[in-house]
């Protein structure tokens, strides 16, 4: 059974729908939680003696632990509100464990998408695509970084482009959200999330899962 973006997509917008107000507030959590970050990096900063134009490297590693702890829960807590959108709550979002595998993975993946972008823009969409399920299979199954990015690569299989056509989506609807006063962020980032944790979903357990998920839609 082929991957559908526009299901993922359906998915996303239904299970958003079922709680609009608890999977906003998910966003707000997060969006503070970044916020922090920002203000603890440019306090690192200032004492490391740094600039805001020419950030020292201990400022740069701080800003990265703390986002990758940030992103960490959020892909637990997406995962979470796919298997029970009625169930789950915000303690999903501390998520701190497996963090260094993670942090790894999430690393090795912005890197292999950065530097394919800055060679000829193609290889870096092809990476984005491949390991697009990279952090993931960190969170879902505690594996290392190099099999989280390997077994990204098995699960897009047959489905590539499909998938790229689900990043350009996405990619859309979190640009409609900033222009919407940036206050669209508060539906669009929950829809891409669970639109995302629906794709991995379907592409790592086959059509049951999907049938599964299609049976909520229905609900």
């Amino acid at each position: 059974m082929r991957f559908s973006p526009l299901s993922a997509i359906e998915f996303g917008w239904e299970t958003f729908k079922k709680r609009p107000w608890f999977f906003a507030g998910a966003v707000v959590i997060l969006l503070v939680a970044n916020i922090l970050n920002v203000g603890i990096t440019s306090g690192v900063n200032t004492l490391s003696g740094g600039t805001l134009e020419e950030p020292t490297l201990f400022a740069n590693l701080v800003n990265l632990a703390l986002s990758a702890l940030i992103l960490m829960g959020a892909v637990a807590f997406f995962l979470a509100a796919h298997d029970d959108p009625n169930g789950v709550d915000y303690s999903v979002l501390w998520h701190p464990t497996p963090y260094w595998k993670f942090f790894a993975a999430s690393l090795l993946t912005s890197l292999a998408i950065g530097f394919g972008l800055v060679l000829l823009i193609v290889p870096g969409l092809i990476a984005m695509v491949l390991f697009m399920f990279s952090t993931f299979l960190v969170v879902d199954r505690g594996v290392g970084p190099f099999e989280a990015m390997r077994a990204s690569m098995e699960l897009t299989k047959g489905n590539r482009w499909p998938v790229f056509g689900f990043a350009v989506l996405t990619a859309l609807i979190v640009v409609l959200g900033v222009l919407a006063l940036g206050v669209g962020l508060l539906v669009a980032v929950p829809i891409v999330g669970l639109a995302t944790a629906y794709a991995y979903r379907f592409l790592s357990g086959g059509p049951e899962n999907a049938a599964a998920a299609d049976a909520e839609l229905a609900a």
